[in-house]
């Protein structure tokens, strides 16, 4: 019961957070977790479908492979595109990245669809497996939809080129994630980039960029992109 209680606890603090509800509901779920909980359920959230999307919720954290187990029976009932794609985001989101890779693959079979989805996890995907010549294969199918620009999977290409000794072509792609007041982690790559290939002042230069608008971030801002900050901040020190 006290694993339980947590798991509500934390789904609260998260549907809180998503949705942007009143900090005085944060104080009132982690203060008085069982009563704090059950209030805010039934007052924010309770509705037949958000009932049923919070127990998926917390059967999937207390028995991860059950969702699975299930998928995979659903989809030899009836193997369509959607059953598959369903099964595959489910293997991703359970970090097991070669049968995501296998379903998403699968999906390609089916050219009625609209192939960008599964090629933007497939790049994700590699990435994790560090396939970058796959990375770059997906990469390269959609990187003239609009959806790639600026996306994580732009940024994953841009590593990928990097590994494969492609500097040039790299921070093409790596400077369309350099945005004022987003991207850290990603822009904390591309100055590490700079920095690796002897370009120090241009890898300083957007190290301060970044330094200087964390002084500007929001307390909750502040907290969530700690640790770039902190890594930003000991790369500095060491330029």
């Amino acid at each position: 019961m006290y694993y339980l209680l947590i798991i509500v606890q934390v789904l609260c603090l998260y549907h809180a957070y998503k949705n942007s509800k009143p900090y005085y509901w944060y104080f009132l779920i982690f203060f008085i977790p069982a009563i704090g909980s059950l209030i805010y359920i039934i007052t924010q959230i309770y509705n037949k479908n958000d009932a049923e999307k919070i127990q998926e919720e917390i059967i999937t954290v207390l028995n991860p492979t059950k969702k699975i187990k299930d998928l995979e029976k659903k989809l030899e009932f009836i193997d369509t595109y959607a059953n598959r794609m369903e099964l595959a985001d489910a293997y991703f989101s359970n970090k097991d990245i070669p049968n995501a890779i296998v379903n998403y693959k699968k999906t390609l079979d089916d050219t009625v669809q609209d192939d960008l989805y599964a090629r933007q996890n497939l790049v994700l995907c590699y990435f994790q497996m560090k396939d970058y010549v796959a990375v770059i294969e997906h990469a390269e199918q959609i990187k003239d939809k609009s959806e790639f620009n600026g996306s994580k999977q732009q940024f994953y290409y841009g590593l990928a080129l990097n590994e494969l000794g492609k500097p040039v072509e790299a921070e093409a792609q790596l400077k369309q994630i350099d945005r004022p007041y987003s991207n850290y982690a990603e822009r904390l790559a591309l100055a590490k980039f700079y920095v690796e290939n002897n370009r120090i002042s241009e890898g300083k230069e957007l190290l301060n960029e970044i330094s200087t608008e964390s002084k500007r971030l929001t307390k909750p801002n502040r907290k969530l992109y700690g640790a770039t900050i902190v890594e930003v901040e000991r790369l500095l020190a060491s330029l």
